[in-house]
């Protein structure tokens, strides 16, 4: 997979390090002090603006597979999403928040696909870690208007022992893995559920009071 990073401070550095091994990794960076090959050897580097038509044509990024707006900058961030997707037709564009009062803008219509808000998410962690028996928002999908939410079982949930395939989730939530300690768990349709556990769901905003009520009333 093609992926191109915008912004090679430490962000930027730290999304490619991860990625590289796997993938074909290219970092645009405008900062000649910001560009050090040898940092990470095995990404292609360019010297230039992301947000100019010609750097981006000269490193045809309509061939890429994923863009990542990582810069500092949110109005860049902006930009370069809605230049991946109107002018080189990139399939997944995921930006960089930097000013949560700045989310408003990173959506379908600028060319983002998904936004993530690192104050957004340690603020979604802390309220995680203080919220057992509720529903939290950790991520956001703006494309398809979908999130990714965690609900932590109380110790007295009576959903304790009973089987996954007894939750009759609303149609547009499905859930993806059971953290129980340290424990990354498929939901098997037999693995029986127990206080304590954090279910992480996929679900639309539509239903998240639906599946919170099943979770968490009394049964």
């Amino acid at each position: 997979m093609k992926v191109a990073i915008a912004g090679a401070g430490a962000v930027g550095r730290s999304i490619a390090r991860e990625l590289v091994e796997a993938h074909d990794v290219t970092l645009l960076e405008r900062n000649p002090d910001h560009v050090d090959t040898d940092a990470i050897p095995a990404a292609h580097w360019r010297l230039g603006d992301a947000c100019e038509l010609t750097l981006l044509e000269a490193v045809g990024l309509e061939d890429f597979d994923v863009v990542i707006a990582a810069t500092g900058d949110d109005k860049a961030n902006v930009v370069l999403s809605l230049l991946a997707k109107t002018e080189f037709a990139v399939p997944r564009v995921v930006a960089r928040v930097n000013d949560p009062r700045n989310e408003w803008l990173f959506d379908e219509a600028w060319g983002v696909d998904v936004a993530v808000s690192t104050p957004r998410m340690l603020a979604s962690l802390v309220e995680e870690a203080v919220s057992v028996g509720d529903l939290v928002r950790l991520m956001s999908f703006r494309k398809g208007q979908a999130n990714l939410v965690e609900i932590t079982l109380p110790d007295d949930t009576p959903w304790g022992g009973k089987a996954v395939k007894r939750l009759e989730l609303p149609r547009d939530a499905a859930l993806v893995t059971i953290l129980r300690g340290a424990r990354v768990i498929v939901p098997e349709n037999d693995e029986p559920l127990e206080g304590g556990d954090e279910l992480l769901f996929v679900t639309t905003d539509e239903v998240e009071g639906e599946l919170r009520e099943l979770l968490l009333r009394p049964r």
